[in-house]
């Protein structure tokens, strides 16, 4: 019985034609966007998340505030950070560690061709294999830096592909490099991370870079290991505290800040999740109007069938038939808008998901999200059948006689 009701009602929609295609439009374009915002959400959310490149949970940063121009972070800041800082964080009580790092602009040749970019530091000792573990920083190509290396780097993936080098060619293995007007061999080529920073970078002896940059004891960053990781918010008070009165700042004053990898994650995808869930109600308006268009239309349809609904009834049909007759029918509007609305938002946001990974070199993979997609088919169903109640029940309540007199 219930198949009949189907048949029918796709049978009446397609004799509408153009009427049901424009009707159907407001639905199509909410869920379209709906989905669409949705995915390109979530996959910027990855890509932004990608960028920080720090995969342990027990580092914390340190920085300093006060930026007078562009730049890594920490770098042209009015009072930067130094050694001496990183030697007294690391003697607080539950720090494992205290790695002070430069992250420098440097001009890098290759290929009779210049580009500006950024050298990273390395340390010595256990701290270099910490800050391995700290980026979660694997060569895919050639190998790590030893302690014993003197001039020799490791460049970040994108140095390898000859369309995003910036020298017209892929840098190898074995090739040299001129940094800063000194040469260097390139031992080591990350693999992809999909983070600009360290797709980008090259990655060298703490002591040569200073050398090259004439840094000497001012550092851009420091990078926190603590044994505990339940003693993160604990430890990170504690620098805060000491770092006051080095400073000599007062609690709302700082001129640097302390954070966790965490707590920086958190903070983006709050804002970016307040921004998706703006643009979605925005686009709840379309789907609002949509809504309103079926009202529109399946009244009309009442009124241009009233002779059909006359004969209906006089052959046996309940009040109950001809409510769900026109009840599917405004149900399948909403259903079809909805269908071709998630086909459409699915393929926006998967090319939107590609643009983002063009854009800012990340490697995110588009993901198709089937229980959004099943939510959204339900509810432009739903929008559509519960659209259509006003008009099925007045045309439940016609009487046969004045039916068919009209």
């Amino acid at each position: 019985m219930i198949k009949d009701y189907f048949v029918l009602a796709i049978k009446n929609l397609r004799r509408r034609g153009i009427r049901s295609y424009l009707t159907l439009l407001g639905i199509f374009i909410g869920i379209a966007v709906v989905v669409a915002l949705i995915g390109l959400g979530d996959g910027l959310k990855m890509a932004v998340n990608s960028q920080f490149g720090v995969s342990s949970t027990q580092i914390l940063t340190v920085q300093a505030g006060g930026l007078s121009g562009y730049g890594p972070p920490g770098t042209g800041v009015v009072n930067p950070l130094t050694k001496d800082d990183a030697e007294a964080i690391e003697r607080i009580s539950g720090v494992e560690r205290s790695i002070p790092r430069n992250i420098d602009g440097v001009k890098i040749e290759f290929n009779d061709m210049l580009v500006i970019g950024y050298a990273g530091s390395l340390p010595k000792g256990e701290d270099r294999g910490a800050i391995y573990e700290a980026l979660d920083i694997d060569v895919g190509v050639g190998r790590n830096l030893k302690d014993s290396d003197t001039h020799m780097v490791v460049l970040g993936h994108d140095f390898s592909d000859e369309t995003k080098s910036g020298f017209e060619k892929a840098v190898k293995v074995g090739n040299k490099i001129i940094i800063q007007d000194e040469e260097f061999r390139v031992v080591g080529i990350m693999e992809k991370k999909g983070s600009f920073i360290l797709d980008k970078i090259v990655l060298m002896d703490e002591d040569e870079q200073r050398s090259i940059t004439t840094n000497d004891e001012n550092v851009d960053l420091i990078a926190v290991q603590v044994r505990n990781k339940d003693d993160m918010d604990s430890i990170k008070a504690a620098i805060e505290d000491l770092l006051r009165e080095r400073r000599n700042v007062k609690v709302g004053e700082e001129n640097f800040q302390v954070s966790t990898p965490e707590a920086l994650l958190s903070s983006v995808n709050q804002i970016l999740t307040g921004v998706q869930i703006f643009i979605v109600l925005i686009a709840l308006i379309s789907i609002f109007v949509g809504a309103i268009g079926i009202v529109n239309t399946m009244t009309t349809s009442v009124m241009e069938r009233k002779k059909e609904i006359g004969v209906m009834k006089a052959i046996g049909a309940k009040n109950s038939d001809i409510f769900l007759q026109f009840f599917i029918e405004s149900g399948l509007l909403g259903l079809l808008g909805g269908i071709l609305g998630v086909l459409f938002g699915t393929l926006v946001s998967y090319l939107g998901v590609q643009g983002i990974n063009s854009f800012i070199g990340s490697a995110i993979n588009p993901r198709v999200d089937l229980f959004l997609i099943g939510f959204s088919l339900l509810g432009s169903f739903l929008i559509g059948a519960v659209s259509g109640i006003t008009p099925a029940l007045s045309a439940a309540k016609l009487r046969p006689v004045e039916a068919l007199r009209q």
